[in-house]
């Protein structure tokens, strides 16, 4: 990256850049200009949050007059505290579209808690799901999307999304994304459960790693976006007025300098991915132990859907290959929907298939109900995994289409266009999160969210395939013009830098004490995926889950407790711990979430309300309260000031 620049003409600042392990990392910033507070007019309505946008000759004049208003805040930065116009937390397709469009209008720092390229989107399989074929529909994406979330689904979110996705599709691939085309040279639309026509713009089996690769090479190409690998968000940094509470950024730890570096910003965008580790075996990466969301919950962000937790249904089962893994893995390695769309079968181990004693749809039923199907052949016969094949199919295309799989495959000694695939369900996708307003917006002034750790209503009771990646470039895209228009107008006091308490680093405590403290908090992470997969798994019942609230609650006060007795402080941070603090906060969201459903709808079912119940057909909502439960997740590590 070159010098950076704030986006105002009258204010330079030069950066200091070096390069990371091949990523731009800013260790200075443009200064940032005061402007007015935004007051962005939230009304309830009885699904998501709506926002009010000014119009284009307000937003014309408005960048007017900041482009000649001096700043107060001349360069305030230094290693410790970073100002920026804009921070993205998350290096996911979210926070990189996001990024790439509001870097036009200010200075964007990009906090991404390992490499760059580790998030959940480097690991969709699949596709991105749009209606690009004359005989498919908005109207027919509209249907399976609502079928699949269980009628659960927010309509007028449904359309925005299945509207306007085509037109984000051929945003990636004029930005160089490359995707699979067929021998008509047209794009090669995939087919998956739950769709009724071929809508799934696909690279092989590598489409998120294809659409990672061209977001972060633009990003790279932008001297405004600053990246900064290996910084963990810690808590958002907010304050309150008048009722209303106000995000200006965020407190992260340098995981490879073990320093506190805080992030002050007119505008925060939360792209940080989903919770998967709250399980055991879950398809995402280490990073997804639900951060952005327990953050959120901490600055009193409405919270909604947690108790939809979609497990994938085939995930390789390394019970079933040949050659075992030398190690266990990190995470689960997927086998994407698209081989089921494909003609693969499922297999119980005595080669009896068995999906269409389930469902109609057999192996293109949405995955609630084929996790689910799976799940009871797996109690009914005591094995540990069934079969998915797709030897039937010529060897040339499954090649072609599933090269990873394959390669993934015979690296164990498992030739899968010659035998079945070994497969078990797996945590992969949380279609609860923080509740999003049709922006993008959240109850919390400045703050937004985009990807899997927002819950915009599109996914409703369970997620249909390949709209994962489709809702983060849409609403990625559609936060763009409420953050400018924040950004434009927001104040941002620098004295507040200095206000909220600066965390504590761990390595203050001595050697073998944090030793012995991270060796308990792996102890707590197992013993807490022990308790989520077994009383809050994919068949629930009430009395399975009050026993998880219980169990829960006394695994993370006896953690506490030990913590604290060796020294530990309230604001004290390290990586395991704050990831643990995270993964606790998130683990009792979903279990509380789970007690208030009291039907079975999508994702959710419960032995004690087998049935759907049209009268429940609502969102699950956790307001914020002004209870502050006592244990260390629940509470940000500092005090809320008062906005001035």
């Amino acid at each position: 990256m070159a010098n950076l620049m704030n986006g105002f003409a009258s204010l330079q600042c030069k950066a200091m850049v070096h390069v990371h392990k091949g990523h731009m990392q800013a260790l200075g910033m443009a200064c940032l200009s005061p402007n007015r507070r935004a007051q962005l007019h939230i009304s309830s309505s009885p699904h998501f949050i709506g926002t009010k946008i000014v119009n284009a000759s307000q937003q014309h004049m408005r960048h007017r007059v900041n482009s000649i208003r001096a700043s107060s805040l001349s360069c305030l930065q230094d290693d410790a505290t970073k100002y920026f116009d804009f921070v993205v937390i998350g290096s996911g397709v979210a926070g990189l579209r996001y990024a790439l469009e509001v870097s036009k209008h200010g200075s964007v720092a990009i906090i991404t808690k390992a490499e760059p390229h580790e998030s959940n989107t480097n690991y969709a399989q699949g596709g991105v799901s749009a209606v690009l074929c004359p005989s498919d529909s908005v109207e027919s994406h509209m249907q399976d999307t609502i079928v699949a979330g269980a009628y659960l689904c927010d309509e007028e979110t449904v359309r925005v999304v299945c509207t306007e996705g085509p037109e984000r599709v051929k945003e990636l691939i004029a930005m160089g994304a490359s995707f699979d085309h067929g021998e008509d040279g047209r794009l090669h639309l995939a087919r998956e459960g739950g769709h009724s026509h071929n809508r799934i713009v696909h690279s092989a089996d590598m489409t998120g790693r294809e659409i990672e690769r061209a977001l972060l090479q633009a990003v790279d190409n932008d001297d405004n976006i600053s990246l900064f690998g290996h910084h963990f968000a810690i808590d958002l940094l907010t304050c309150q007025n008048n009722g209303e509470i106000y995000c200006y950024g965020v407190d992260s730890l340098d995981t490879e300098t073990q320093k506190a570096v805080r992030f002050i910003s007119k505008v925060t965008l939360l792209a940080s991915g989903g919770a998967g580790h709250i399980y055991p075996t879950t398809t995402n990466p280490l990073v997804a132990t639900g951060d952005g969301i327990a953050m959120s919950h901490r600055a009193q962000a409405v919270i909604s859907n947690m108790e939809f937790v979609q497990f994938h249904p085939t995930a390789l089962s390394d019970d079933g290959l040949p050659l075992k893994p030398v190690k266990t893995r990190e995470n689960a390695f997927l086998i994407t929907e698209a081989v089921r769309g494909d003609g693969g079968i499922l297999y119980n181990q005595s080669m009896e298939r068995f999906m269409p004693l389930y469902d109609d749809r057999a192996e293109l039923a949405p995955r609630d109900v084929v996790a689910r199907s799976i799940d009871d052949q797996l109690k009914k016969r005591g094995e540990k995994y069934v079969l998915l094949d797709i030897s039937h199919r010529p060897r040339e295309n499954v090649l072609a289409h599933f090269p990873n799989i394959a390669a993934e495959c015979l690296r164990h000694g498992l030739d899968i266009t010659q035998q079945p695939i070994p497969v078990v369900p797996a945590a992969h996708y949380m279609c609860g999160g923080v509740r999003a307003g049709l922006h993008g917006e959240t109850n919390v002034k400045g703050l937004y969210v985009a990807g899997e750790v927002a819950c915009t209503g599109l996914h409703g009771a369970n997620r249909l395939a390949s709209n994962s990646l489709l809702e983060a470039l849409v609403f990625a895209r559609r936060a763009v013009q409420p953050s400018i228009d924040h950004m434009f107008d927001a104040v941002v006091d620098p004295s507040f830098a200095k206000k909220w308490a600066r965390p504590m680093l761990s390595v203050s405590l001595r050697d073998n004490i944090l030793s012995d403290i991270v060796e308990r908090t792996k102890q707590a992470r197992m013993e807490l995926h022990s308790i989520m997969w077994e009383y809050v798994g994919i068949v629930r019942s009430t009395n399975r889950l009050k026993h998880a609230e219980w169990k829960i609650s006394d695994l993370e006060s006896e953690w506490e407790q030990f913590l604290f007795k060796r020294g530990w402080k309230p604001t004290m941070v390290g990586l395991e711990a704050c990831e643990m603090r995270n993964l606790f906060c998130c683990a009792k969201l979903v279990v509380k979430s789970a007690l208030a459903r009291h039907e079975s709808r999508g994702l959710h079912f419960t032995e004690d309300f087998p049935f759907l119940e049209e009268s429940k057909r609502k969102p699950t909502v956790i307001f914020p309260t002004n209870i502050q439960e006592l244990t260390w997740s629940s509470k940000p590590l500092q005090k809320q000031l008062q906005c001035k």
